[in-house]
């Protein structure tokens, strides 16, 4: 059973730095597509970083320059740095890992795959 387990959201003030965790197992981790989506109330997720079991990444424009998404395959996780916090980051975070990856053009074009429970990250002005 795969089962993704995120922490490390909270509340924070803006320009703030949260590092969110997302701990997988039950999943081949090594060769998995990991995802970090987001969703804020009334808007629909969206993907915010992805990081392919190759190691190639890609962001949301919005938060190029301020995020950094990671892996450790040795210990199952994967991490998404987040710096100079805005409000409009406010949203519930979540993971997302597919095996078998089909690389990063896949995450910009649909949504498939193990999700987390996600957490939350508010950001106040």
């Amino acid at each position: 059973q795969v089962q993704l387990v995120e922490s490390g959201g909270g509340s924070v003030q803006a320009g703030g730095s949260l590092r969110l965790s997302c701990a997988a197992s039950g999943i081949t981790f090594s060769i998995s597509g990991i995802g970090w989506y987001r969703q804020a109330p009334g808007k629909r997720r969206e993907l915010v970083a992805a990081i392919s079991s190759g190691g190639g990444i890609n962001y949301l424009d919005s938060v190029k320059g301020r995020f950094t998404v990671s892996r450790d395959n040795a210990k199952n996780m994967v991490y998404l740095q987040m710096n100079s916090l805005k409000p409009e980051d406010t949203a519930v975070y979540y993971c997302n890992a597919r095996n078998p990856d089909f690389g990063l053009d896949e995450f910009r074009r649909y949504e498939r795959g193990y999700w987390g429970q996600g957490t939350q990250v508010t950001v106040s002005s």
